[in-house]
């Protein structure tokens, strides 16, 4: 399996595609190929000009599936959502390579968000022949259901480790199939407290101190919630 990942930073937050490919491996023993076109508070429009590097990966790259995050914070409008995302998904599928719909979540502070969120990338999924990885509605699901588990960086808009171990997980449910419980208590935080300036980005550097573990209680709900798809 090899798959792209577009976006920006609720995609490259704590690694997450690595972290997808380690639950995918986990699951099936075969550590798929991630690549990442993301990029700090862009959108799809942006990406969609950007054509020539999304043009090369899709056409050269070999991948299977192409994972497609809309910005999230603030949401752009529906109009734009469905015009920029129906010209990457159009490109994907010219290009041979499997669109997935990578919705995203509300700020914390903000749940009401969510659903032009959930409706909006459902519709595009549905109209444009996409998979749909549906990590914006097991997001609102869990925090109301568990709300001890955080699943919000201490921003409230990016994902902490607990949240990216939903996205990881749904996404590896999503195109491997299943979910292994071995995953059960990983995690990865790129930050390990650390400051997270947008204008002088600093993370970890050694994969090994990236790797942390996770309350098995936790992502034990987690698990439950991800096999309900």
């Amino acid at each position: 399996m090899k798959v792209l990942f577009i976006g920006n930073s609720h995609t490259y937050f704590n690694d997450m595609p690595a972290l997808f490919a380690r639950f995918v491996e986990c699951t099936s023993g075969v550590r798929p190929d991630v690549t990442m076109l993301a990029y700090s508070c862009r959108d799809l429009e942006w990406h969609r000009k950007e054509y020539f590097a999304l043009r090369f990966n899709l056409m050269y790259g070999g991948y299977d599936y192409c994972v497609i995050q809309q910005a999230a914070h603030p949401y752009p409008p529906v109009e734009s959502t469905m015009r920029f995302g129906k010209e990457i998904i159009d490109l994907c599928h010219r290009c041979g390579v499997v669109p997935v719909v990578f919705m995203t979540w509300a700020e914390k502070r903000f749940p009401e968000h969510q659903q032009i969120m959930i409706d909006t990338c459902e519709a595009l999924a549905k109209e444009q022949n996409a998979l749909l990885a549906p990590v914006g509605r097991i997001w609102r699901t869990i925090r109301e259901n568990d709300p001890d588990i955080e699943l919000y960086y201490r921003d409230g808009e990016h994902a902490g480790p607990y949240g990216d171990f939903l996205i990881a997980a749904v996404l590896c449910r999503l195109l491997a199939g299943e979910v292994s419980e071995t995953v059960n208590g990983l995690g990865f935080d790129f930050m390990q407290g650390g400051p997270f300036e947008l204008d002088m980005p600093l993370a970890l550097e050694e994969k090994s101190a990236v790797e942390v573990p996770l309350d098995r209680d936790k992502t034990t709900r987690i698990l439950a919630a991800v096999q309900s798809l």
